[in-house]
């Protein structure tokens, strides 16, 4: 039987880091309520005007080490899919192209998915499914980056559930009849009517950038009405992480679930959604020293979990995310190897 399975894994993060110490003095909200409640300690900032440290860079040097981990070179890449955040170094302009270049994968074809910051379940799906399919694709370079740090208005605290944005990159090789490390099924649910709640909202078709826009701060993240999704999404947000786990894991024709990975999101909801899923905080993991990366969550989460030696041969784990619009998806792993 043909399967899918990951062979690297690679990282980016910038070397500036913002501690909540630092967000407490900009936001205005205490530090140890950033630490407790938004479970964050620090993220990581890019440097773009210094370092260069935009999307594009930042997701291909992920993509490197990602090869180098696998032992790959770059000309053997079929494909490359850029899922991480819409904020990217231009505006309108696609990165993937520009990423498989500055990779040196100029054998392979590129394109990006988009599900904000639940993009890595689908491109899981796509790549996996894609792959299966067509026997040409033996290597797939999936890549995602996020700068969204830089659409912060620490002075809004309509957008401060967002205050956890980070920046850095994350990204895996995926490889055809590869019995290691197996990509199974994935799950999704969508609820379209948060779709406008959360945006930027200058910039684009409705409201182009003008010195009205820029002079009302219009091109940093904004939420239309806190209460009113906050009272829409609280009765369900668990249940829906929880169903896609378990409906992608039943579909992987799973029984159980070892260790579970998500994207970051406050503590209280990250302690319900293991409770909810019978597991300990020592069968997950928690990203506090890095904040939320938009898309890339998962895939920092599975390098880190692998460094660190908490993954077992045989172990059923679910990469899980959520993202604005609002969309949640899990993808099962099962870890080491080899399997029929």
């Amino acid at each position: 039987m043909t399967v899918v399975g990951i062979v690297g894994l690679g990282i980016y993060l910038p070397e500036r880091v913002m501690t909540a110490e630092e967000l407490a003095v900009a936001s205005g909200i205490p530090a140890e309520v950033i630490r407790t409640k938004f479970g964050l300690a620090q993220k990581h900032i890019a440097d773009i005007s210094g370092k260069g440290e935009t999307v594009s860079m930042m997701a291909a040097e992920a993509g490197r080490r990602a090869l180098m981990d696998a032992g790959v070179g770059p000309e053997e890449v079929d494909a490359v899919i850029y899922f991480g955040s819409m904020h990217k170094d231009y505006y309108v302009w696609l990165a993937a192209p520009r990423i498989q270049v500055l990779v040196g994968a100029h054998r392979a074809y590129a394109f990006e998915i988009c599900g904000t910051s639940a993009g890595l379940p689908f491109a899981m799906k796509t790549a996996r499914s894609m792959m299966l399919t067509d026997p040409s694709l033996r290597h797939v370079l999936l890549v995602a980056a996020s700068t969204e740090s830089m659409l912060l208005d620490y002075t809004n605290h309509r957008a401060r559930f967002m205050f956890n944005f980070g920046d850095g990159a994350a990204a895996c090789l995926l490889r055809r009849d590869h019995p290691f490390n197996i990509v199974l099924e994935s799950a999704f649910r969508t609820d379209g009517r948060f779709a406008d709640f959360v945006r930027v909202p200058a910039g684009g078709s409705v409201l182009p950038p003008s010195h009205e826009t820029i002079e009302q701060r219009l091109h940093y993240f904004d939420v239309t009405d806190p209460a009113q999704m906050k009272a829409m999404l609280d009765p369900i947000t668990l249940d829906h992480f929880v169903g896609v786990v378990r409906e992608a894991i039943a579909r992987s024709g799973c029984h159980g679930l070892d260790f579970l990975i998500p994207l970051h999101t406050k503590r209280s909801l990250f302690l319900a959604l293991l409770s909810a899923l019978g597991l300990t905080e020592s069968q997950a993991i928690y990203l506090s020293d890095y904040g939320h990366l938009s898309a890339a969550d998962p895939l920092l989460g599975l390098y880190l979990a692998r460094q660190e030696g908490r993954l077992r041969n045989g172990d059923v784990v679910v990469l899980v995310s959520a993202g604005t619009g609002y969309s949640w998806g899990a993808t099962v792993i099962r870890w080491g190897g080899p399997y029929d």
